[in-house]
């Protein structure tokens, strides 16, 4: 039996999943939770084989989860509305083993959870084929810090007070960022990294 956890923080979502996942023969669905902290609890009390992860969740979302999962020999599939190239890279880059939309047929995604309980590695082929072509985000660190700060607006002093550098390096971060982004504001640079994933 392949045990299952679920979390994304849509209760609807979840309890359609666990319907779906539970009418298998093979599949258990253990646990269910509506951010990345309670998923980690709860994989430690029922020691998921799998779990189908949202990226977007509130507290600590799905990209930080991910490790925390692997640790406990819980092995993650990425489950999200947002297939951007950048999100599949990170969710790799992490230990994710599957990535997939939530578009995706139900007989799609109980296959994708007995190949990822096997041992294999899953993603949506369309996404791969858009990250290969998109390539790795060109954002630094900091750069990604600041553009994240600068989504939730501000003066530039505002932004050097709140991430405790100068106005002149947060400047100089912005500044690198559109260029990188190909934007010519900041809002514009903010929203095409934010759609690519790179966020």
């Amino acid at each position: 039996m392949i045990k299952v956890l679920l979390a994304d923080d849509q209760a609807l979502l979840r309890g359609a999943l666990a319907t779906v996942l539970g009418l298998e023969h093979d599949l258990e669905v253990v646990a269910q939770a509506a951010d990345g902290d309670t998923a980690l609890e709860l994989a430690e009390r029922t020691r998921p084989d799998v779990a189908l992860v949202d990226i977007q969740m509130p507290g600590r979302d799905g990209l930080s989860t991910i490790a925390g999962l692997c640790a406990l020999g819980c092995r993650v599939v990425i489950l999200t509305t947002f297939g951007r190239p950048g999100y599949l890279s990170r969710a790799m880059a992490a230990g994710a083993a599957g990535f997939a939309v939530k578009d995706i047929p139900p007989e799609r995604l109980i296959d994708t959870v007995r190949k990822v309980a096997a041992g294999l590695r899953v993603v949506d082929p369309n996404l791969a084929a858009e990250s290969l072509s998109a390539g790795t985000s060109p954002l630094t660190a900091r750069e990604r810090e600041v553009l994240i700060t600068a989504s939730t607006g501000g003066t530039v002093s505002d932004l050097a007070r709140r991430l405790h550098l100068t106005e002149g390096t947060v400047r100089n971060h912005l500044s690198a960022a559109i260029g990188k982004t190909g934007a010519r504001t900041r809002a514009e640079a903010v929203r095409i990294a934010d759609e690519r994933g790179w966020l």
